[in-house]
């Protein structure tokens, strides 16, 4: 029996030596090779501050909306609801716009990252660049669908101001006054906006939907290697984190837990599109060390970690799922 351990453990020992790879996500600089998709990525990570800041401080017009409501016939109620909202909308439209980015952007990414002869892990080692941005978009993503998620005003103010766009007159002093009922441009756009804004988690579609298509779009390229680079970036976190060697050369500390992040933001996306999730017993994903992981931080540091795994994640309830798995993350 004790023969029988020591090699199980030393097969599990070898199974973490593969993943032993440092990224280095705080410094990591393009090579020449990555150079030019690294500008596009970064022009578009650029905007990403000032979307997450505008919807951390998005108040909504709750209050506006339910007086419009109440006084129908009041036209100075309707007008102060209306001047409040415009703003608002605006907002959204912005971030709309940037989810659109974001389609656009994605798949230049995931095609250096994936394509060519490269096994996932040598592309983590060889282009740390594009690794390390491909984690701040889902670092993104992350931080958005969870602000979006905590503030049902977004959906609110979208159903109002979509309520009453054919009965006011817009300014034409307005941003928003090419936005006008027999323009069925702008109308479309308005739908797609609503059915952006009605999933919980709005940006994490986007990624998933965009990953996927991606996946159909390059039949020629081995199926399983999206699939892989993230199942493998979720390991590589792991131990990166497990590792305190690989911990003491973060010069900041909140680099840990931006490691966390993308760990469990690679495995909801990994999650959302293999035909059988992450959380099968076939998965590729290490689901019971990440939940470990995450049970040795701080429990207020990671508790919203763990609630992403709980409600954004695809497949955990599903039968398919452990019982044990489930039970850890109940």
């Amino acid at each position: 029996m004790g023969n029988l351990l020591r090699l199980l453990s030393r097969d599990e020992n070898v199974q973490n030596v593969k993943y032993d790879l440092f990224v280095d996500f705080e410094n990591a600089q393009p090579t020449e090779i990555e150079l030019e998709v690294f500008k596009e990525v970064s022009a578009f990570l650029e905007g990403g501050p000032d979307i997450l800041h505008n919807i951390w401080i998005y108040k909504g017009a709750s209050n506006e909306i339910r007086e419009a409501i109440a006084n129908p016939s009041s036209e100075a109620l309707q007008l102060k609801a209306w001047q409040t909202l415009s703003p608002l909308i605006e907002r959204l439209q912005t971030f709309y716009l940037y989810s659109q980015l974001l389609e656009s952007i994605l798949p230049k990414i995931l095609g250096a990252l994936t394509g060519g002869p490269s096994s996932p892990r040598e592309h983590l080692q060889s282009q740390q660049a594009l690794v390390k941005q491909f984690a701040e978009i889902l670092d993104f993503v992350m931080k958005f669908d969870d602000l979006k998620m905590s503030n049902p005003s977004i959906q609110n103010d979208l159903s109002y101001f979509r309520r009453i766009i054919s009965r006011i007159s817009i300014p034409s002093n307005s941003n928003l006054s090419n936005i006008k009922p027999d323009s069925p441009i702008d109308l479309e756009r308005m739908n797609r906006m609503s059915l952006f804004y009605a999933h919980a988690t709005p940006m994490l579609k986007v990624l998933s939907d965009t990953t996927s298509k991606f996946v159909q779009d390059n039949r020629n390229m081995p199926i399983d290697n999206p699939t892989e680079i993230l199942s493998t970036m979720a390991k590589v976190c792991q131990r990166m984190v497990d590792n305190p060697e690989f911990c003491s050369r973060f010069k900041k500390e909140e680099t840990i837990f931006f490691v966390l992040r993308v760990m469990v933001g690679v495995i909801i996306l990994y999650d959302h599109i293999d035909p059988n999730g992450a959380f099968v017993k076939s998965s590729n994903v290490d689901i019971k060390g990440a939940i470990r992981v995450l049970k040795e931080q701080p429990p207020d540091s990671v508790s919203g970690l763990l609630n992403a795994l709980r409600y954004t994640t695809k497949n955990l309830n599903a039968d398919s799922t452990p019982k044990s798995i489930k039970q850890l993350l109940n």
